[in-house]
């Protein structure tokens, strides 16, 4: 018996195969804070005319990702837009990881050597 993986995206039957401008995605494994993200990052592009999302069901863990747009491949916005997500949560997380490093050069924690300050006996 073969364990055979499924897709983590996948494109759901459409009736008509000849256009690409509009299109819904199946993305397994996922839930709002993917879909709600990815829906903010891909309606900022000016090609997009529609992008949302929804749950089919809560004991599903999967989303409907739903994109039309003016003309430019509904495929090719979604891997943008995957990309551009990709890119702001490491400029986010950079940032973070910043700001917590001047935070510890700025107001270094104290080795505690057992004693609890602050407390009396």
């Amino acid at each position: 018996m073969t364990d055979k993986k499924k897709p983590r995206i996948e494109i759901a039957p459409s009736t008509d195969k000849d256009d690409g401008t509009w299109c819904t995605f199946i993305l397994h494994d996922e839930d709002h804070t993917l879909g709600n993200a990815l829906r903010y990052i891909i309606m900022k592009n000016p090609e997009v005319e529609f992008c949302g999302y929804s749950v089919p069901h809560p004991s599903e863990n999967k989303i409907h990702l739903r994109i039309q747009t003016r003309g430019t491949s509904a495929l090719s916005v979604l891997e943008r837009g995957l990309k551009d997500l990709s890119a702001l949560c490491g400029h986010v997380l950079k940032t973070f990881e910043a700001a917590v490093l001047d935070y510890k050069l700025h107001y270094p924690v104290e080795e505690m050597d057992g004693d609890m300050e602050g407390t009396s006996s």
